[in-house]
């Protein structure tokens, strides 16, 4: 690496002070110099040629870095940008002998490029200060005993512990121990979350109350931390098609300026124009350089991917930011998304003895059983603190339920089928029916000569799901369910919520094809869904959007927008910050367009001369770039 690329990558993850920065500090250097030089030239204390020299002193260190920055890019990719227009407007002026406004022509034009510059390097070195919540070491245990080594030193498979108050250092797996953990930093949820052996863990997250033991999964350089910060800079990276847009007029736009500018300075000494022509030929490069149009959308554009980097959620690219604040309807997947994915216990009906008898008979019968629901009764039971029973003769009846021998008889827990095979009225009652009807998996407990009582489960919708759709629609956005479940139940949940278009009963192509159907007709269709089951919905949809993709790489990479936390309410959030920073990007290009259409004719009609138009040209800059970070607050 050369020592232009040592500088530049310094300058992109600077962290220090504004003054210090380089190219803001050589601006105020060389701005003092050449105030200095002005004070002393009124009165006559410098001759003539100190005094030039003097300017050019402050020219050399106040242009060094964009002056370097264009050459090289006309060299290398022989492109005529902004900074040939400002060192042919700096020549100029110093060919007129014009030296002092050639002076404060490039120093304050490096002053605007350095905050411009600045600007990104605290936007990159925001999102990477999150490693900083990784520790530098780890309390690694070999051997039963622990000692402290470099966390970069942790292998995949090593055991180290994590006491209260601590960070975690790598991503991994509790093998020991129960506690709660902020996951903040990775996730952006508000609330800690219990970890118990099993669970996984994040690098940069907090352990906030019991003792921890947890195998590495990850090494350092490649935890859940790293790959976001990455990913946020990447991001970063990429362009929309705004900007893209405004690049390439750019680059056709400078050299059409510096064209016509050189022809209004040789003018005079051609066809005999006056003078003054060549004066406003050099305020014409000045005022008509792009610079606040250039930095319209760049700016609101990293400020934005890295404020919603800080939040969890992880913007694959510019054009994606542009497309969310575009999105005019947004398709929801059902089961764990708008549901959180594991069906609970909602009803218990007893016909025989009491709600607790039923479900403790139940989750007796179900201790043994490995089927989802059979967990889900278990849990309903152990929340009302029901023990179970012992059992005898457990056996699973593939497709319809489990059998145990209870209290000296068999107790059956199935669906409605297995109690008609004995020949039970199960249409008589009632309330199955109006069980089913609600979108909710029923099951009957009972024996071969009756049924003692119903428990209805449901997977049950995210208790902010509903505000989430409200919010939404109040946003203008239309809301879609397309789910693989069947048609009752996905009516049931939608209308709890509030969706009324519902695509229920669909294969995964299907699903894709949904999607299809929606960009013929929105502008901009998201699509929600796990990332992974739902890849290719999500891949057609214009933005794509995977939920609680924290430590998985399979759905952060099938996705445009990747949701760390299993948090719905981020969907919203990553809208609202799509259409403000699309806002913000057109306020730009607006406000920069009127500048240019003030400025041009200004310099044509000599209304302005140099030191105005370089005031009102870096002025219009700075105001574009606070206007773009704006974007952070959102």
């Amino acid at each position: 690496m050369s020592d232009t690329d040592d500088t530049e990558e310094n300058n992109t993850q600077w962290s220090g002070q504004w003054y210090l920065f380089p190219p803001i500090r050589n601006a105020l250097i060389a701005g003092m110099i050449a105030i200095l030089t002005f004070g002393l030239s009124l009165f006559d204390y410098l001759p003539l040629l100190a005094e030039n020299g003097l300017y050019v002193v402050a020219m050399l260190l106040g242009g060094f870095h964009w002056a370097q920055e264009g050459f090289e890019e006309l060299v290398e990719e022989y492109e005529i940008d902004i900074e040939i227009l400002m060192l042919a407007a700096t020549g100029g002026a110093a060919a007129l002998g014009l030296w002092e406004e050639a002076a404060f022509l490039v120093i304050l034009y490096g002053a605007a490029e350095g905050v411009e510059e600045y600007t990104f390097a605290r936007t990159r070195a925001s999102i990477r200060s999150l490693l900083d919540l990784a520790p530098e070491e780890a309390r690694l245990i070999t051997d039963g005993t622990t000692q402290m080594v470099s966390a970069r030193e942790l292998d995949i498979g090593d055991l180290f512990r994590v006491k209260p108050g601590e960070s975690i250092p790598t991503d991994g797996r509790v093998v020991d121990g129960r506690s709660t953990v902020d996951q903040a930093a990775v996730t952006g949820e508000s609330t800690a979350v219990d970890k118990q052996e099993g669970d996984q863990v994040f690098a940069g997250t907090v352990n906030q109350e019991g003792v921890l033991d947890i195998e590495a999964t990850t090494t350092f350089e490649d935890n859940t931390l790293s790959k976001m910060i990455h990913l946020v800079e990447e991001a970063q990276e990429e362009k929309g098609k705004s900007q893209l847009f405004i690049e390439r007029f750019g680059g056709v736009y400078s050299p059409i300026v510096l064209l016509a500018a050189l022809g209004l300075m040789i003018a005079p000494f051609v066809i005999a124009l006056p003078d003054y022509w060549a004066r406003r030929a050099i305020v014409l490069l000045v005022a008509a350089a792009p610079c606040a149009l250039v930095m319209s959308t760049p700016i609101a554009i990293a400020s934005g991917i890295g404020r919603a980097g800080r939040e969890g959620v992880l913007v694959k690219g510019g054009i994606h930011l542009e497309n969310l604040g575009k999105i005019e309807a947004i398709a929801f997947d059902k089961t764990g998304t708008l549901t959180r994915g594991e069906p609970v216990v909602t009803d218990v009906i007893a016909f025989e003895g009491t709600e607790d008898d039923v479900l403790r008979q139940a989750a007796s019968v179900e201790q043994y059983s490995e089927h989802h629901l059979g967990e889900a009764i278990m849990n309903a039971a152990a929340e009302r603190g029901l023990e179970q029973t012992e059992v005898s003769e457990f056996s699973s009846i593939t497709g319809y339920g489990a059998q145990a021998q209870l209290m000296e008889e068999t107790v059956y827990v199935g669906k409605p089928g297995l109690f008609e095979r004995f020949d039970l009225d199960v249409e008589g009652f009632s309330e199955v029916e109006d069980l089913r009807n609600e979108g909710k998996t029923v099951v009957l407990v009972g024996t071969p000569d009756r049924i003692m009582g119903v428990i209805a489960l449901r997977d049950e919708p995210r208790p902010e799901a509903k505000d989430v759709i409200r919010e939404l629609h109040e946003m203008g956005v239309e809301v879609l369910m397309l789910t693989g479940d069947n048609e009752e139940t996905a009516q049931a949940i939608a209308a709890e919520l509030g969706i009324d278009d519902v695509r229920a009963d669909l294969k995964p192509e299907e699903k894709v094809d949904a999607v299809k159907e929606l960009t013929k007709k929105y502008e901009a269709v998201g699509m929600v869904g796990d990332g992974i089951n739902d890849a290719p919905a999500l891949a057609q949809a214009t933005v794509g959007i995977a939920m609680g993709t924290a430590g998985t790489d399979a759905a952060i990479e099938a996705a445009d927008i990747a949701l760390m936390a299993d948090d719905i309410t981020k969907v919203t959030y990553a809208l609202r910050l799509g259409k403000r920073a699309q806002g913000i990007s057109r306020q730009n290009i607006v406000f920069s367009l009127l500048v240019l259409a003030v400025l041009i004719p200004g310099a044509l009609l000599g209304v302005l001369g140099i030191a105005l138009a370089v005031v009102a040209h870096e002025g219009s800059e700075l105001l574009a770039i606070g206007n773009g970070l704006r974007v952070r607050r959102g």
